[in-house]
């Protein structure tokens, strides 16, 4: 008998069909990875099973018994938890790491009223122990990295003791040596008897760590691939097409300069180096987490101070203050994870699609303080057209899309205006195949100005860009190996 048997479910928002009539099974001790572009269903899947959301149609048992949990705090004590890919519920400015694990606990009638600091520390540890992470218990939640809330969010969701464990890209945000040691996290697991569901669009992911693969297409499951895992029949399956060609045609650097920079030092220590991006171009910078990618980002962008060096946009120097200086100077940037950095949240004004895409730009359009929506609109639709954005609509709330369909919004509001470079820190987190070739495309068709990529994953360097950067520690270097012509990686010397 199969752990959790799903058979014929729907799921409909008024006239769009989420889920129509999906079906999978998950054995005890299995891990099986659910595949599929934005839109496909998994998303609205995973909310049924997390008691988030209530199926229309359809039956699901856990364990041989009917499972329908009124919502999450149910289904964990079901044994079934969920481990999303935003992480912002997990914890909040102010709290510390050791509060945010026992989270849970503090909500438990039984947890007894008064509870020491040290009583807290120590159950924390504990949680950390038996999951194998490392993080500093007494440093607050709000000053961490993406990485760390997302070991926060596993660490607390093993600590359930969990029959069912299911991850929503875990690895997103997440170095090679985290990701290499949450795979042994989660193969122990497995060997203990546990079932995961594992969310990802990283086929590398999924190549160590699947015993099957599920594919879903238009709220269905449409392919099933046991191990060894045909990934270029699951993609095709995937977005209901053979594949194209993955790498665009590379470009030579034989437009003017756009953007240098001269003897930059990020940090006081290290080697200079230089850097010349020329009109038309795309180049990628690519290294593990923490080599500084975000870093150089953001010195560009005018959020971080370079420690040594100079910067010339157009042939005339280029000094940032701060972001809008950057962006009155004609250079855009979409951070690193959306959901903190770029959209509003969905109980304020300004959530929907046309005014995530024209927020940066109130100031220009209407510099006498009165909105006028027809323009808002506007850019909307042709962002809806350009990006091919599955909404319904410029005034949809963008928190209604998916994931993919949320980065192309946020890419987009920088096509609404011109610029000369612009700059993008991990636009492809959480997108799935055929939305990340949307982007690309969009990307490369813009011919008048730079585009610099901050990227952790060579192969998404490699589909994108002209030419690959690799940093480490904070330094442009050239990259040992290769990734094979058309495309050079260079390191640029001092």
């Amino acid at each position: 008998m199969p752990l959790i048997h799903i058979e014929n479910i729907t799921r409909s928002f008024g006239s769009t069909h989420a889920l129509a009539g999906a079906d999978l099974s998950i054995e005890r001790g299995e891990i099986v990875a659910l595949m599929g572009a934005n839109g496909a269903g998994k998303s609205t899947l995973v909310k049924i099973l997390s008691g988030v959301l209530p199926a229309d149609g359809g039956t699901v048992s856990l364990g041989g018994r009917p499972f329908a949990p009124r919502g999450p705090a149910e289904a964990a004590k079901a044994g079934v938890v969920t481990v999303h890919q935003s992480t912002d519920l997990i914890g909040a400015a102010g709290l510390t790491v050791a509060d945010a694990l026992l989270l849970n606990r503090f909500a438990d009638r039984s947890t007894p009223f008064f509870v020491s600091r040290a009583g807290i520390r120590r159950e924390a540890q504990s949680i950390l122990d038996a999951a194998g992470f490392m993080l500093p218990l007494d440093r607050d939640f709000g000053e961490l990295a993406s990485a760390d809330r997302q070991l926060v969010a596993i660490a607390r969701a093993l600590a359930n003791r969990a029959d069912l464990l299911i991850l929503d890209e875990p690895t997103a945000s997440l170095s090679g040596e985290e990701s290499r040691r949450l795979f042994d996290i989660l193969l122990g697991l497995r060997k203990r008897g546990l079932a995961i569901l594992y969310i990802s669009h990283r086929t590398a992911d999924l190549e160590v760590i699947a015993d099957r693969a599920l594919v879903m297409r238009g709220g269905r499951v449409v392919g099933t691939f046991s191990r060894p895992i045909d990934f270029s029949s699951a993609i095709e399956a995937m977005i209901g097409r053979r594949l194209d060609a993955a790498r665009p045609d590379a470009r030579s650097a034989t437009g003017p300069a756009i953007f240098e920079m001269r003897d930059i030092r990020l940090l006081p220590t290290g080697d200079p180096f230089d850097l010349s991006l020329h009109e038309g171009e795309v180049v990628a910078v690519t290294g593990v987490l923490g080599a500084g990618k975000s870093w150089l980002l953001h010195a560009i962008f005018g959020v971080t101070a370079l420690s040594h060096g100079a910067m010339f946009l157009d042939g005339r120097p280029y000094q940032p203050k701060s972001a809008a200086d950057a962006i009155a100077a004609g250079v855009a940037m979409a951070a690193e994870d959306r959901h903190r950095s770029s959209l509003m949240p969905p109980a304020w004004p300004g959530h929907s699609l046309s005014a995530t895409i024209s927020l940066p730009h109130l100031s220009k359009w209407y510099p006498r303080g009165f909105l006028v929506g027809g323009r808002e609109r506007r850019e909307a639709e042709q962002a809806i057209a350009r990006f091919g954005i599955k909404a319904a609509g410029p005034l949809a709330s963008v928190w209604s899309l998916s994931g993919g369909n949320q980065q192309k919004a946020v890419i987009a509001r920088w096509e609404a205006e011109p610029s000369r470079l612009l700059l993008l820190d991990e636009p492809f987190q959480g997108v799935d195949v055929g939305a990340r070739r949307d982007i690309i495309v969009a990307i490369r068709a813009r011919t008048d100005r730079a585009t610099l990529i901050a990227t952790s994953d060579p192969e998404e360097a490699y589909e994108v860009a002209d030419r690959i950067l690799v940093i480490d520690h904070h330094v442009l270097r050239p990259a040992a190996g290769g990734i094979a012509a058309p495309f050079a990686i260079q390191g640029i010397s001092a």
